[in-house]
């Protein structure tokens, strides 16, 4: 009993260590899959950056004038209409000032009024010479001045009614609130911001491309944006660069105009650009093509990514790749694959290094 239990085990062993030699998997049902030919980037080179999705009109609607919030009429996420009542403040000081004004504009017509009838009665007997050239001027000069003070207090006025602008708060546009920052009973300040409206009217796409390659964008230039969040992929053009990096921290800021967004876009969603650039003409017929596969192609496991390639006898067979720029929705190869080398791209089964497939 002992000497067969030995012998089994000794089998067994024999059995493990040639498999770690050589394993082979027979299947008997080979995988369908498809094959991509062509893993070149056709002769394109391109700029890729990260960015961030944002609404064309945006605004941080504050106040001018200090004062407690009265009144908060909106909520985050409701729908506003241009010139919708958004904060109140506590407006009492300017109304005090208002019944001042008011009351300095009733003396000063008091004034203008009776300088005026002076003034004309003056004229009548200059005219009879009964009154001196002396008199006639003091009283102009008399009816001149009330109506100068007319004028000023009336725009005391102008002053004070559009300081009540900005004691009720309106939306300069139509859109919605995306953020409040106070609520009722709160100290509003001037320049503090009350609430964050964005319109509706489009999204667009605040990028940073590094010094090396802003010289490679131009206003108007095409663009492909990829919603990383959403994997989905928009079409764009190029309608701000900025040549300077002085507050931008050595990148340069590049704005793209989303061209049709659907409601899934959001304000904030972090995204891939990528700006096609054809690259210049090499003289040399044979001079390498940037590689590029679709990332749904890629294997990931833990730090490694690989992709399947089609060896001898149609199996898969498992080869590590060397990652670089992402474009889009696709990845540049730096090594690992070759142009033209043919790569799987799906596969209607689990696949595994050495297994059966099928085209």
């Amino acid at each position: 009993m002992n000497k067969s239990i030995l012998l089994l085990s000794a089998v067994a062993l024999v059995m493990a260590c040639s498999g770690d030699k050589k394993q082979t998997i027979i299947s008997e049902n080979p995988i369908t899959v498809q094959v991509s030919n062509s893993a070149s980037g056709g002769g394109l080179d391109g700029v890729t950056a990260s960015g961030k999705i944002e609404s064309v009109n945006s605004a941080n609607v504050s106040t001018r004038m200090m004062g407690y919030v009265t009144q908060l009429a909106v909520k985050t996420g409701q729908n506003v209409t241009e010139g919708q009542l958004l904060v109140s403040v506590n407006s009492t000081d300017l109304q005090a000032k208002k019944a001042q004004v008011d009351a300095a504009i009733q003396q000063a017509s008091s004034a203008y009024a009776n300088a005026k009838k002076d003034y004309e009665r003056f004229m009548q007997l200059f005219k009879q010479n009964s009154a001196s050239q002396k008199e006639l001027d003091d009283m102009t000069t008399r009816y001149e001045m009330a109506q100068a003070g007319l004028e000023s207090a009336q725009q005391m006025k102008n002053e004070v009614s559009a300081q009540f602008a900005y004691a009720q708060i309106k939306a300069p546009f139509s859109g919605v609130v995306t953020n409040t920052f106070v609520k009722e009973g709160d100290m509003a300040n001037p320049g503090m911001p009350l609430v964050t409206l964005e319109g509706g009217s489009g999204k667009q796409v605040t990028a940073m491309v590094s010094e090396s390659e802003i010289t490679k964008i131009q206003s108007g230039m095409k663009a492909m944006v990829l919603v990383k969040s959403l994997q989905k992929e928009f079409s764009g053009k190029v309608i701000e660069v900025s040549l300077s990096a002085k507050n931008t921290g050595g990148q340069y800021l590049v704005k793209v105009n989303l061209d049709n967004p659907d409601d899934t876009v959001l304000s904030g969603m972090f995204v891939n650009v990528h700006f096609a650039v054809e690259s210049p003409k090499k003289s040399n017929e044979n001079a390498s093509q940037k590689v590029l596969i679709p990332e749904s192609a890629l294997v990931k496991q833990g730090q490694l990514t690989g992709i399947y390639t089609v060896g001898s006898g149609n199996v898969a067979i498992l080869r590590w790749l060397r990652i670089g720029k992402i474009y889009g929705n696709q990845v540049e190869v730096l090594s690992g694959l070759s142009a033209d080398e043919p790569y799987i791209v799906s596969a209607d089964g689990k696949l595994y290094n050495g297994a059966k497939v099928r085209f």
